[in-house]
């Protein structure tokens, strides 16, 4: 078994300790760590990504892992900061005005930068014009909303008209989640995209960045 899966195997069981050796040991074989990266932690969080969506895995195994693929990022960041921008693009998050859930929002970043794509984390209650601001100041093009609760739901709309007011709403893809959302209240508020759960909203991101 090569090293890059054994990296993701250990990944996919959590263990952060073995992951964090191994890409050290990968990168002293001479391993590019562009590839350890690609090849071996994001091809690990993608299959536990894919396995949450079929409820193979819950909530806590996916939190496990991503802490053993931080250990080994923390190994090759300042190598991937030395070579090109690994970046497939970037996204700000956070979980709407009102809402202090943050469990979904939380893995919805795990999963978008498990696919590689930069995360903007505005943390709960953010504002309608924060998520503006941010996007600008960021240069971000897609801008994600989370909510829990009917109440707060109605405030991804006003994000939508924020940008408009803002003058950049057709830079940018407005998406939707949580448990209340659904594809047709996306829509009905001028949202542009909406996933169920955060393993899809990563793909959907990833969609909207390429």
């Amino acid at each position: 078994m090569s090293i890059l899966n054994e990296i993701s195997e250990f990944l996919q069981k959590g263990k952060a300790n073995e992951v964090k050796e191994l890409c050290q040991k990968a990168l002293d074989e001479g391993i590019e760590a562009k590839t350890i990266l690609n090849d071996g932690l994001m091809h690990g969080m993608g299959i536990i990504g894919e396995k949450f969506k079929k409820n193979e895995v819950y909530v806590p195994e996916v939190l496990i892992a991503a802490r053993a693929m931080n250990t080994g990022i923390v190994v090759l960041k300042d190598l991937l900061a030395e070579g090109e921008s690994t970046s497939k693009g970037k996204v700000v998050l956070g979980t709407v005005k009102g809402d202090l859930h943050d469990i979904g929002k939380n893995l919805v970043k795990i999963m978008l930068e498990g696919k590689g794509m930069e995360v903007v984390d505005l943390g709960i209650d953010v504002s309608a014009e924060k998520f503006i601001e941010s996007a600008k100041s960021e240069n971000a093009t897609v801008i994600a909303c989370s909510a829990l609760l009917t109440t707060t739901m109605t405030e991804m709309e006003n994000v939508v008209k924020a940008a408009e007011e803002a003058g950049i709403r057709d830079q940018l893809t407005i998406m939707v989640g949580g448990a209340p959302v659904t594809d047709s209240y996306c829509k009905s508020i001028g949202a542009d995209l909406y996933a169920p759960d955060a393993a899809s909203a990563a793909d959907v991101a990833l969609e909207a960045l390429s």
